[in-house]
């Protein structure tokens, strides 16, 4: 599959924007005429860099407002066509993307478009020129694909063909099948783009929501499989109107968008095997056949077992040693050979890394969450399909007779291992530390309860340029699959919550884009005042009530849950007054709902870190979501008490 993608989609002058998708590894690119008018370089320019960079100048675009007008503005439309045939003839392209026409369009008919078409297809052949039509969704009188492929077909000129774009065909839910039955000779290029599931209209979703493949609620692997049926053979280019992609890094947002195809030439593989087409010669029975585009593939790989390991980086540990203690984690010891810890609580394990980070400076003062490990089938083959989708390689150093972790770097910098699962689920590598002794600052052994202990979920916040491209990353490399995303009220605004999980709830991984303000905010200021967006490593537990009674007795900060809350709850719920007064007593919060029931309870905050404690009874699948505001709250009052008062 040829790739492409529109310079429109990237932030930065036409040169940065030309150099940032040959570094990705786009075949080619649509010039968006905007990015030349305003570029230093000459039409000249633009050719030699292009070929200079290995990119092929697939799609001068767009030429607007051309059909359905009166005669003297026909004529002008033809003056101002060829103007751009001229020039794009200096770039050395032969392909113009022409929209239906908005805004001058004042004659509603079809004999009338084409004859107009035909013309502007004439003189596009004296130039050598192929003109793409495109109904756009708000186009006025055009706006349903078929019915410009229907124009085309009435025009019937070799050199003018139709452009399919996902967005507008998905975004008016129109039928893809359809497409099969074009004349692939007849469709000279496809453009996709993803987008979330809006209510708005139809012209501000496109401009301002577009999102690249496998980063929105379309289903592009059809779309893409029926224009693969029809025999097209043409590039598959990007085109992103978003007004984040537009403010972010340009290499990482070309890479981003290169991910995005990687990732959807292989789902449209995946939908073509598990939906083929019938064949005539076959008696109408479904065959899987070859198409004129190939589509590659990646390593298949199963989605993750569950959660190996968390890391939390800290410059200083003794908060963090103090609080897992309390919990009732045991300290397994020190690496032989690197300077981390190892914590336990069943089949939960932390490790405290007091490592210098990869860029060789100390680690963070602030404890942060750095790392996560999962457990897969084969790490390597995992690995392999990570390097293929561009994620960034992040080997640490191992000696003999210790596990090599096949690592990658995730779109927030944290650190991605990929483990050899076990069936009991231990980890071969925990015997590579040493010094095993009951749990720092503990007041006894941990309770039974906590035995079958295990990583419930994690969840990190993620910076507001760098979400949808995490919702990928999680998507295409580790194979989890996004829910859909809720928003949850906090003193600084609204905090939108994404979780990505494995099908059997193995991994949960919650992604929290926060609102700017506390994103902004510095891990520590000049006046130390730390962080107000927190991360957290979820823990469930067998008994929550036990678990908290003696976390209690250890001396645990626990997070303070404000009386009005238990009020709210009893007359949610008209829980039984022995088991609110319990909840009340241990700042334990409850939910439930059809399924089964959730306690949980947080424990302060140390740098950017807290811990959370979970029971789930029943079949109870969510995150006590309706709890969330109060979290918020009361971490943002705390460190607040903690600002007024350093």
């Amino acid at each position: 599959m040829r790739t492409g993608i529109a310079t429109v989609c990237l932030s930065g002058t036409l040169r940065e924007k030309m150099q940032a998708c040959a570094v990705a590894g786009f075949d080619g690119i649509e010039i968006f005429e905007q990015d030349l008018v305003t570029s230093p370089l000459s039409p000249e320019d633009v050719r030699k860099l292009a070929a200079d960079l290995g990119l092929t100048l697939d799609l001068y675009q767009p030429f607007r407002d051309f059909d359905s007008v009166p005669a003297d503005l026909l004529a002008a439309n033809l003056r101002r066509a060829e103007a751009k045939f001229r020039l794009m003839a200096r770039l050395g392209m032969d392909t113009m993307l022409l929209c239906s026409n908005v805004g001058t369009a004042t004659i509603d008919d079809d004999e009338l478009r084409a004859a107009q078409l035909s013309r502007l297809a004439d003189l596009a052949g004296e130039h050598g020129v192929r003109v793409a039509y495109e109904a756009l969704a708000w186009g006025k009188y055009v706006n349903d694909y078929e019915h410009a492929h229907r124009l085309v077909g009435m025009v019937d000129h070799p050199h003018l063909g139709t452009c399919l774009d996902s967005f507008h065909i998905l975004s008016r839910d129109w039928d893809t099948a359809p497409i099969e039955a074009f004349n692939p000779d007849k469709i000279f290029f496809v453009q996709v783009a993803d987008a979330p599931k809006l209510s708005m209209d139809v012209l501000s979703w496109s401009r301002h929501y577009r999102v690249f493949p496998g980063e929105g609620q379309f289903d592009l692997p059809k779309f893409m499989g029926h224009v693969v049926r029809a025999g097209y053979t043409g590039p598959v280019s990007l085109e992103v109107f978003n007004d984040v992609f537009r403010q972010s890094d340009v290499e990482r947002t070309a890479v981003d968008a290169m991910r995005s195809l990687i990732w959807l030439e292989e789902q449209s593989s995946t939908w073509l095997d598990a939906h083929p087409a019938a064949r005539p010669e076959a008696g109408g029975a479904a065959a899987r056949r070859r198409y004129p585009m190939e589509l590659a593939t990646l390593p298949r790989v199963a989605e993750p077992a569950g959660f190996n390991f968390a890391e939390v980086s800290a410059g200083d540990t003794a908060g963090l040693e103090t609080l897992l203690g309390q919990l009732g984690f045991a300290f397994n010891g020190r690496h032989r050979t690197k300077n981390v810890q190892l914590w336990t609580m069943g089949q939960a394990r932390l490790i405290i890394n007091e490592e210098p980070a990869s860029g060789g400076t100390p680690a963070a003062i602030s404890p942060a969450i750095s790392a996560l490990g999962f457990d897969v089938g084969s790490p390597v083959i995992a690995a392999a399909r990570a390097r293929q989708l561009k994620a960034p390689a992040v080997p640490r150093k191992s000696q003999a007779n210790e596990e090599v972790f096949q690592g990658f770097a995730a779109p927030d910098s944290t650190e991605i291992f990929l483990c050899q699962g076990s069936p009991d689920g231990t980890a071969a590598w925990v015997g590579e530390f040493g010094e095993p002794g009951a749990p720092r600052e503990s007041g006894g052994p941990p309770p039974a309860s906590a035995a079958g202990a295990v990583i419930d979920h994690v969840n990190l916040a993620q910076p507001w340029q760098h979400f949808d491209e995490a919702v990928l990353f999680y998507t295409s490399a580790l194979a989890l699959e996004p829910q859909p995303y809720a928003e949850v009220a906090s003193p600084t605004g609204l905090v939108r919550s994404q979780v990505m999980r494995t099908r059997d709830r193995g991994v949960r991984l919650v992604l929290n884009l926060a609102p700017l303000l506390q994103q902004e905010a510095p891990a520590t200021s000049g006046a130390g005042r730390p962080r107000t967006y927190q991360e957290h490593v979820a823990f469930a537990v067998d008994d929550l009530v036990a678990t908290a009674r003696a976390a209690r007795d250890r001396g645990l900060d626990f997070l303070q849950i404000p009386a009005n809350y238990y009020e709210d709850l009893d007359a949610r719920f008209a829980l039984d007054p022995d088991f609110l007064a319990t909840l009340r007593e241990l700042n334990l919060l409850y939910d439930r709902d059809a399924d089964g029931e959730f306690l949980h309870f947080y424990t302060a905050t140390v740098g950017s870190v807290f811990f959370e404690m979970v029971e789930r009874r029943g079949a109870y699948d969510g995150y006590g979501a309706p709890n969330a505001p109060v979290r918020h709250a009361v971490q943002y009052d705390h460190l607040h008490q903690l600002t007024r008062t350093s």
